[in-house]
């Protein structure tokens, strides 16, 4: 195709910057936006994700994480004595408070797991591991809430729910999606932290022994324990991900953002590519009354948007990483996947051929002989 749409596009460069303006900024906008609901859905379900379960048995009608109440943990010996059952651990996620030495309180989530076993423990360890939770009143937090908790180092001691506590450990990137961080610690330390009767267990976390089929394995388990609810993890992770990010509201919230920021770009690249239009309607006319086809013109309209759409994502992109890596270090979440990226690039194209749609319609209805009419 001869370069007349790269003439038109490049001719006005004034015009040619606005219009990539506009599309980065929808192309950054959409990279927040989805970007922090992608981490914010990371964020609620990341103890889920990583326990390394195949099942959760919780109280009936628990549909997420932090909603477990507790029941008696007989139903733990159930479980061991259940066919298929390779490995099981009585595990606890409940709120609970902690007394910083300066007597400030902050609400945190007590996650009591067994340093022993391979399900449910702290991961993405950078100091101290779980083996150290074995030694009295010790606890493991995440280093991005140090300052938050004002526990900076191995060995400072605070208070959790009355009771003393030493910080043994420290993870990267273990994320709450409310504000209050996770604090790992043994089971039996996490019944004292969150006052919950020694006979009790929020959670029971199964891993099926070898060669078991899973879902057979729940089917049992459920018939087995018919006052409680057996989740593969998969489905207890979903569930919970539902909860935060739609029953809230908060995942829809930052949904209609990114969904802006797409109305924004086909806004302003509509404006610019009808505009180029009108620039060269003669141009246009002249093709039309020298018999250019219709597909002709549609492809010169069509492609200034694609280039366009191209040059846009670029400069967003590249704004985009930086944007993120900062996020990163102030404590926002925001992911950016090879995946989001793809699929944005084509996203762009999308909303950049739909703004161009306006003007196609202008040009596809123009009667040559007008545009030589004074």
């Amino acid at each position: 195709m001869p370069p007349l749409a790269r003439r038109n596009l490049f001719h006005d460069r004034i015009r040619l910057a606005v219009t990539l303006t506009g599309i980065a900024f929808s192309v950054v906008l959409m990279v927040v936006q989805w970007g922090l609901f992608e981490g914010f859905s990371s964020s609620t379900t990341g103890i889920i994700d990583h326990s390394h379960a195949d099942l959760w048995i919780a109280a009936k009608n628990t549909t997420y994480l932090e909603q477990a109440i507790p029941f008696n943990e007989r139903k733990y010996y159930q479980v061991l004595a259940t066919p298929g059952v390779g490995h099981a651990i009585k595990y606890i996620v409940r709120w609970s408070y902690w007394k910083e030495p300066n007597g400030h309180t902050e609400t945190i989530a007590v996650v009591g797991c067994d340093p022993d076993s391979f399900m449910g423990g702290p991961y993405n360890l950078v100091a101290g591991d779980a083996q150290q939770l074995k030694q009295p009143n010790a606890i493991i937090i995440d280093r991005m809430y140090a300052n938050k908790l004002d526990a900076h180092a191995i060995g400072d001691m605070v208070e959790v729910n009355g009771f003393r506590a030493k910080v043994v450990g420290f993870t990267d990137g273990i994320r709450a999606f409310t504000t209050s961080p996770y604090v790992f610690t043994t089971f039996k330390r996490a019944l004292d932290f969150t006052v919950i009767d020694d006979d009790q267990t929020n959670f029971i976390l199964v891993k099926a022994a070898p060669g078991v089929d899973i879902g057979q394995l729940k089917a049992e388990l459920q018939r087995r324990l018919p006052d409680n609810v057996v989740f593969k993890t998969a489905e207890f992770s979903a569930s919970t991900r539902h909860y935060w990010m739609f029953t809230t509201g908060a995942g829809i919230a930052v949904l209609m953002a990114a969904a802006l920021g797409l109305i924004v770009g086909i806004a302003v690249v509509a404006q610019t590519i009808y505009a180029t239009t009108m620039d060269h309607i003669r141009e246009y006319g002249t093709l039309k009354a020298m018999g250019a086809p219709n597909r002709y013109v549609l492809g010169v309209i069509m492609q200034q948007a694609a280039i366009a759409a191209v040059l846009g994502y670029a400069i967003g992109m590249a704004v985009s990483v930086f944007v993120v890596h900062g996020a990163s270090k102030g404590g926002a979440n925001i992911l950016l996947s090879w995946q989001t990226a793809i699929g944005l690039f084509f996203l762009t194209l999308g909303m950049c051929a739909s703004a161009a749609v306006v003007s196609v319609k202008k040009i596809l209805s123009l009667d040559p002989a007008t545009v030589f009419k004074s």
